[in-house]
């Protein structure tokens, strides 16, 4: 995702994340906002791929552990000018990977137990190059700070109800909604499925985008379409189980835990649409 479209996006979440706090808690509010939105931004932007690692109980491999994988990724970056990342494995049977940090210079890459099963090493230099184009895009990032913004109006949104029914947040808000039950329902209901849907196309757009990116670097579509394939089916049978927070991480869309979304809340674009744009059809 190019950088006028990731920060107009940001900023659309910001400002909705500021009219949410506005709206229950006047000026006060506003500035509540302002310093949460800041907050979990800061926590974003340095300790994102922290958070990620532990949550998906990533452990850091060494190249004598894991030599394939060490020589595929040093492959890829030397050849297309990028640092190294640091390396892990998560122990999930299911076929999947993700990449994670801030920038370039500050990133890793994941893959499961399960991948390293069923890819050969065509097909897994197609996935680890995807991961490498969602570094090279600089797209982690914004990715976070979308899921992140999304969260707090999501969670403003709940005090602010809360709040009302217990009779807070009074002030110049009262003289504000003029629209009664209306502006609420907007406030309690339409603004978080906004920013969910906002957060949403950004994951989907950049996984078309990391797709291109790292068939490009492979210079062979078929194989990631391959991998796309297989990952698909595998993890039909035995998915990966996340958090929705960590969902729009992975380059296979997780089983979300105690939700169940229908496609126009899925982080990743259908796997036939993916494979269609990668080789022209959808399926190998």
């Amino acid at each position: 995702m190019n950088l006028f479209k990731s920060t107009l996006l940001l900023t659309l979440m910001t400002l909705l994340l500021l009219f949410v706090g506005r709206y229950f808690g006047g000026q006060n509010g506003m500035l509540m906002a302002l310093i949460f939105a800041g907050g979990m931004n800061f926590v974003a932007y340095f300790f994102s791929d922290k958070i990620a690692l532990a949550a998906n109980r990533a452990k850091p491999v060494t190249r004598d552990e894991l030599p394939r994988v060490y020589r595929i990724v040093e492959g890829l970056t030397q050849r297309n000018n990028m640092p190294m990342p640091r390396i892990y494995v998560t122990p999930d049977p299911s076929p999947n990977a993700f990449a994670t940090g801030r920038n370039p210079q500050h990133s890793a890459v994941a893959v499961t137990e399960g991948i390293l099963n069923i890819l050969d090493d065509e097909e897994l230099e197609g996935v680890l190059a995807h991961e490498l184009g969602h570094v090279q895009n600089r797209d982690i990032l914004t990715s976070s700070i979308a899921a992140t913004l999304a969260g707090a109006i999501t969670w403003l949104a709940h005090i602010g109800r809360w709040g009302m029914i217990f009779g807070g947040y009074g002030g110049d808000r009262d003289r504000e909604r003029s629209g009664g039950g209306i502006g609420a329902l907007f406030m309690f209901i339409l603004a978080p499925i906004a920013a969910t849907l906002v957060q949403l196309w950004v994951s989907r757009t950049r996984e078309y985008e990391a797709d291109a990116t790292g068939a490009a670097m492979t210079h062979n579509p078929y194989a990631l379409a391959r991998a796309l394939q297989k990952i698909h089916a595998y993890s039909q049978r035995v998915p990966t189980i996340a958090s929705p927070s960590m969902a729009h991480m992975y380059i296979n869309a997780p089983q979300l835990r105690g939700a169940d979304f229908a496609e126009l809340f899925s982080t990743h674009p259908p796997m036939q649409k993916r494979i269609q744009r990668l080789i022209g059809r959808d399926t190998i």
